[in-house]
């Protein structure tokens, strides 16, 4: 799954490495070393410009809101839950398959964290000693430092009940897309604890290569079955994983510190 993950590069490198046409100064995000779901994301889109004489597609870097709220939905409540979409059921389930079909994106990132329980952790569990093992955060990014570019969907939703000229009115939002993680070797291991992605968690967020991200963000693709051979998970090999401080596990603390890496899991979250 994809929980939390962290985007700190500025949006004229975001431009730079998409090749964005068009994007809001003024929409700015902050440097975010804690993404948390509810929280407002970069996302790269290609769609006409409003009220454009030009009707072609016009790449944007936009700040959506991370929390997928259907165009149907009555109210916006269950867009928390929504952060994640499964790539072997994004197709037909009712919330995401027009999405899929019309509004896709990408949302860069430095990285994303998962939690493992330590083993250690998990047998006082078995035996009734303790109740709430303490989980040990991992930082997963490519190996390469390039960018994370995780593939998304998004979807408008009014708020019918505001007026049209309400700057709430419309709420776009945003989600992941998640796959089955990796059971091939990491390009870069720790030293002690995960060797694969799958070690770490079963499933991760899809990556897309560059030479994918042209197809995927193409409106002009609408065939489900054509737009399923995009899903498919990246080469093997091109990610690294390294323990992090438990200080990433609330959401307050926010910061480059919290991509630090650490020698090994911290004392009581060993592998």
């Amino acid at each position: 799954m994809c929980g939390r993950y962290a985007s700190s590069r500025r949006p004229e490198d975001l431009a730079g490495i998409f090749e964005i046409e068009k994007w809001e100064p003024e929409e700015a995000l902050a440097p975010d070393f804690n993404v948390a779901p509810t929280k407002e994301v970069y996302a790269v889109l290609d769609r006409p410009v409003k009220d454009a004489d030009d009707p072609r597609p016009v790449r944007q870097l936009r700040t959506l809101k991370w929390g997928l709220v259907p165009s149907w939905s009555k109210t916006p409540e269950g867009g928390a839950r929504m952060i994640n979409a499964r790539a072997e059921t994004v197709h037909e389930k009712p919330s995401y398959r027009r999405a899929f079909t019309s509004r896709r994106c990408v949302i860069p990132a430095d990285g994303y964290y998962e939690w493992v329980t330590g083993t250690g952790e998990r047998d006082l569990e078995v035996e009734g000693k303790k109740k709430r093992p303490r989980k040990q955060p991992y930082f997963v990014t490519p190996a390469d430092g390039s960018v994370f570019a995780m593939a998304g969907l998004y979807e408008f939703w009014r708020d019918k009940t505001l007026p049209d000229e309400h700057p709430l009115a419309w709420w776009v939002t945003c989600t992941v897309i998640t796959t089955e993680a990796e059971t091939a070797p990491l390009a870069v291991a720790p030293e002690e604890g995960p060797r694969s992605l799958h070690d770490i968690h079963p499933r991760m967020p899809l990556m897309l290569t560059p030479d994918r991200w042209d197809a995927w963000l193409d409106p002009s693709r609408t065939d489900p079955e054509d737009l399923r051979t995009l899903l498919e998970p990246p080469p093997h090999g091109l990610m690294r994983a390294f323990p992090v401080s438990t200080a990433v596990s609330n959401v307050r603390n926010n910061g480059p510190e919290l991509l630090k890496e650490l020698d090994g899991p911290e004392e009581g979250t060993l592998f």
